[in-house]
């Protein structure tokens, strides 16, 4: 569902998608896009997401350990 996402972003840049994908450096995210797709997530999973994690998400595989965490809680 991450990958599906991020998607377009990655497409745009001819990027493949990886747990390695850096969401600003290969992605081209900066901090409100970053939301953006937070947001979008919060809808699809129907979850919160906090914005504290941000300073947390350097790449694809951080986003996917942050969630995981919270959806065990």
């Amino acid at each position: 569902m991450i990958f599906e996402v991020l998607r377009p972003f990655a497409d745009e840049k001819g990027v493949s998608l990886s747990e390695g994908t850096e969401l600003a450096a290969d992605l081209d995210l900066d901090s409100m896009k970053i939301m953006e797709v937070l947001l979008e997530i919060e809808d699809r999973l129907d979850i919160s997401i906090p914005q504290n994690i941000l300073p947390n998400l350097r790449t694809l595989a951080d986003l996917e350990r942050e969630l995981d965490a919270l959806k065990t809680h």
